[in-house]
């Protein structure tokens, strides 16, 4: 089935500055109004925001030399945007609270255009992936997603969270969730040099038997997992809109072979 949606940019150049949420030393991201899909560029040459140009997928997402681009890209996901120049100082994104608000907030303070129509036919049939313990399903639909996160050794246990797409729901419920951190992986974390730009307001710590920093919702977990499986999700061109997707315990590796084989199973028509 052919389904039609807006192409959107932003209206103005916006900047954010800070810290890279894992690397800790200070960089830039500067987004511009584009057409020509999402791209990005570190000190090369133009990088497409598309899975095959995704080089990690350890803790992170990362594109081309640029680390980090999962919470940018959910939010443009979120908000409807489709094309954006992205240019980056220091070879990974600001840790930005450790979610995607920060991002939110900077687009639509820039503002949205149309720059044309994008034509989606497919996916025909549903896109599975099933790497146990995490489990994808994929299909057309109008924009629900149910992301879920496993952890039965802890206190938490078992938690969903679902989101009816819209934008609005999207900034409130979703962009808000911050990453998060085991107690117990702490200090392997801080061994391999990870989340160095990140504190206790933008990262929640999880607890033998409870949560070590104030949540913002009961399910914050869960809602972050969904953050940045749209997010990833996003590198398949397809809108968050067109589709309906189920999936529990996500990693990033998954989440990009997911996106992977979406954008094999659609025809995308930009104009």
């Amino acid at each position: 089935m052919e389904k039609i949606y807006k192409r959107q940019t932003v209206s103005s150049e916006f900047v954010i500055e800070g810290l890279g949420l894992h690397s800790g030393v200070p960089v830039q991201v500067t987004v511009r109004p584009g057409e020509s899909g999402i791209r990005f560029r570190g000190r090369g040459d133009w990088i497409d925001a598309v899975p095959a140009n995704v080089t990690d997928t350890s803790r992170c997402t990362r594109l081309g030399e640029i680390s980090t681009i999962e919470h940018l890209m959910s939010a443009f996901s979120g908000l409807g945007i489709t094309d954006a120049d992205v240019e980056v100082e220091g070879g990974e994104l600001p840790a930005a609270g450790g979610c995607s608000s920060e991002y939110v907030a900077a687009i639509l303070n820039a503002g949205l255009a149309d720059c044309g129509e994008i034509v989606v036919n497919g996916p025909f049939a549903r896109v599975f992936l099933q790497e146990l313990p995490a489990k994808y399903a994929v299909g057309t639909g109008e924009g629900w997603w149910r992301a879920g996160y496993l952890r039965d050794d802890e206190f938490i246990g078992r938690q969903e969270f679902e989101l009816e797409y819209s934008p609005e729901r999207y900034a409130t419920d979703v962009a808000v969730a911050r990453t998060f951190a085991l107690e117990s992986e702490l200090e392997m974390a801080k061994q391999y040099g990870l989340g160095k730009g990140l504190d206790e307001s933008s990262c929640l710590v999880i607890g033998e038997g409870r949560f070590l920093n104030p949540p913002r919702f009961h399910d914050e977990p869960a809602r972050h997992k969904l953050l940045d499986l749209i997010g990833d999700l996003a590198l398949s061109g397809v809108p968050i809109a067109h589709l309906d997707v189920v999936a529990e315990f996500t990693g990033h590796r998954w989440n990009v072979e997911v996106a992977r084989k979406l954008a094999d199973s659609v025809t995308i028509t930009r104009r």
